[in-house]
């Protein structure tokens, strides 16, 4: 793996420069996908701050409360106990 190195910007660079392709896409490197546990078709979060782009990978948070704790999934949207509850109770 290459070395890290402190940037400007306050996080690590790995000196690695990948380019664009044609549709606006990157290689993330091995190194990096492993280091991170990603794999293909996993979704990664794109944020910008200031100059620059950040991928993160995205936090479960209830899409009706925004919680991130005792979050399950249920047809593709993350919805906290407290919000099944409420839903339960409402709508039996």
């Amino acid at each position: 793996m290459s070395p890290s190195v402190s940037s400007k910007r306050g996080g690590t660079t790995t000196g690695i420069v990948r380019h664009l392709d044609d549709l606006g896409r990157i290689v993330i490197p091995i190194e990096i996908r492993k280091r991170f546990g990603l794999s293909e078709k996993d979704p990664l979060e794109i944020s910008v701050m200031d100059d620059t782009i950040l991928l993160s990978k995205p936090r479960s948070v209830c899409v009706f409360c925004g919680k991130s704790r005792a979050v399950q999934e249920h047809r593709g949207r993350s919805i906290c106990h407290s919000c099944i509850q409420e839903l339960a109770t409402n709508y039996n």
